[in-house]
């Protein structure tokens, strides 16, 4: 209930400023309304991304092949492979608490990074390059990836997955 009854004719023509700033606004929001579509077609923002369907167990048994091909070493216990630039198939699994395996890349090469969650869903987030995709169970998301610059990157998940989230962190190397 408002301390004071509005004025009868509580519409009365607008002042100059305030028609102004009502302008202003239409225009910005048209401006916007029209210049997303637009910026979607012609704007490079949006990385391709394929989704299929598939069941944890085939996605495990994909990684698994990927991981006895193409293991270069190890680290804590952790398999690191090096995929050839010519097989540009990759595939990370995300389970709680661990991103599996750690990935070796060669710098300027396209690969296609296939993400799968066994259990929950999960965010994947490559640091410091600021990139994020969500991972769910039952579904192979597919993000093409060609690294440009060298380096370490860690893998954070970003979605909350359980008393062990903190400790969700995974790597990957690019080589020149």
């Amino acid at each position: 209930m408002a301390i004071h009854e509005p004025e009868r004719i509580w519409w009365k023509p607008l002042s100059k400023d305030e028609r102004w700033w009502v302008t202003a606004a239409l225009i910005w929001a048209l401006f916007t309304f029209f210049f997303m579509p637009v910026y979607k077609a012609i704007g490079n923002h949006t990385p391709p991304n394929e989704t299929y369907t598939i069941s944890p167990d085939d996605f495990d048994k994909l990684t698994e092949n990927m991981v006895t091909k193409y293991k270069v070493g190890e680290e804590q216990g952790m398999p690191v492979v090096h995929p050839p630039a010519d097989v540009s198939d990759v595939y990370l699994r995300a389970k709680m608490w661990e991103w599996y395996p750690i990935l070796q890349l060669d710098k300027g090469k396209e690969y296609r990074i296939h993400m799968s969650s066994m259990d929950l869903n999960h965010g994947f987030s490559l640091q410091p390059i600021d990139m994020n995709f969500m991972v769910f169970p039952g579904y192979d998301n597919v993000v093409k990836l060609t690294p440009t610059s060298s380096g370490e990157f860690h893998i954070i998940c970003n979605e909350f997955c359980g008393f062990g989230h903190h400790t969700m962190a995974g790597k990957l190397y690019v080589k020149d």
